[in-house]
């Protein structure tokens, strides 16, 4: 096939059966030319928009959704096939298809799904309840094996960093940078050089709890992928005995699931996508569960739309952040692009030094690490825009 023609075909695949190509297509370009038709054509899959319809469409039916998904498997690449998959939720609402077992064995797993299939846990009749654990717990499980080593090195190593000692046993434990920080008085500009009265070395590793961890998440609606995530990565730093992690998820109540951390499909089948937001009933909780502020973190995931009391929301982040908390706020945890959130909210956090910015999963571990060795986070808006 030379250049212009599969220019034309590529065409004919975006435009549709209406589009004016001289070329045909042949039997594989047609079962791919069927498949995006029953999702975008003027009907969708069998819901009627009025207009032209460039495909027969799927109708209502279940083991015709099931064919479509397979066909969508067998002619695009994985991250095409989410694609779509996502469109057929957001476009076509065929959420409650997802209800049935049938369904749960013909889509292809991805972040997107689980939120979705969560968002429809508590009407999820029994027989299809399995079949969607087993769906999440794949995705669960190739998270864990994606993110665990990054994060255990990333985050172990700010640990061992983060414990200093003024009597180094060896050259390598010498913290050279903090070490000429510390002696910038016994500079000698003769010499030009720095007489290290004092040594700062990195301590010696410890087997005990060394950082407190909490992280709090917004269950509401919007934040799904972020929930997936949150918990994958929770359970990953609730597995490091140098780390105490506790998670707690909320909307208008709040429910501390830090017991299931072990598996994270628990996490996420005891969280309740959508409904309101209190943000500050949910900081207040976590405050309770700080009992050493200088070596603790508290990660807040949220879009900062508040439905409870804004001002006493602020004040307790305040009060964290001089008590000696490191407060770190992400706005999403999530490779979607740019999150909607709450500005005013975000530029009052900014405005008390602590930063409001969306995170993606591969930058998280190093986020935590720096956070950790209690480096400032205000490049981390920078970097992550960039991004």
């Amino acid at each position: 096939m030379n250049g212009v023609d599969e220019r034309e075909r590529r065409w004919r695949l975006v435009l549709g059966r209406e589009a004016r190509c001289t070329g045909g297509l042949g039997a594989a370009d047609r079962g791919m030319d069927d498949a995006l038709a029953a999702l975008y054509n003027d009907r969708g899959l069998g819901r009627n928009r009025g207009g032209s319809e460039r495909g027969a469409g799927l109708g209502g039916s279940a083991p015709k959704v099931a064919r479509w998904l397979g066909d969508i498997r067998e002619y695009f690449p994985t991250s095409v096939v989410q694609v779509m998959q996502k469109d057929a939720m957001d476009r076509l609402g065929l959420h409650q298809l997802l209800l049935e077992p049938e369904m749960m064995e013909a889509v292809e797993p991805d972040v997107h799904l689980v939120g979705t299939l969560l968002s429809l846990n508590k009407v999820m009749p029994d027989e299809a309840r399995e079949s969607a654990r087993a769906l999440v717990r794949k995705v669960v499980d190739d998270l864990e094996r994606r993110v665990e080593q990054k994060t255990r090195s990333l985050v172990q190593g700010a640990i061992d960093r983060s414990v200093r000692t003024h009597r180094p046993r060896r050259v390598a434990d010498i913290d050279w940078n903090a070490t000429i920080r510390r002696n910038l008085a016994n500079y000698l500009p003769e010499h030009n050089t720095v007489v290290p009265e004092t040594l700062v070395g990195y301590g010696r590793r410890s087997r005990g709890v060394q950082k407190d961890v909490v992280l709090a998440i917004d269950q509401s609606g919007s934040m799904a992928s972020s929930v997936v995530y949150a918990s994958v990565f929770g359970a990953v730093l609730a597995s490091m005995k140098t780390l105490r992690t506790s998670l707690v998820v909320f909307d208008t109540s709040v429910v501390d699931l830090t017991e299931q951390l072990t598996d994270p499909v628990e996490v996420l089948f005891g969280t309740q996508l959508g409904g309101g937001t209190h943000i500050n009933k949910a900081i207040a909780y976590c405050q309770g569960l700080i009992t050493k502020p200088n070596d603790s973190i508290f990660v807040l995931i949220s879009d900062l739309y508040e439905g409870g009391v804004r001002e006493e929301m602020l004040r307790r982040v305040a009060s964290m952040k001089a008590a000696g908390v490191q407060v770190v706020v992400l706005l999403a945890l999530s490779d979607e692009g740019a999150p909607f959130y709450d500005r005013d909210n975000a530029a009052a956090l900014a405005a008390m030094d602590v930063p409001a910015f969306a995170c993606t999963p591969d930058m998280f571990p190093e986020l935590m690490a720096a956070a950790i060795q209690g480096q400032p986070l205000t490049a981390w808006v920078d970097k992550e825009q960039d991004a």
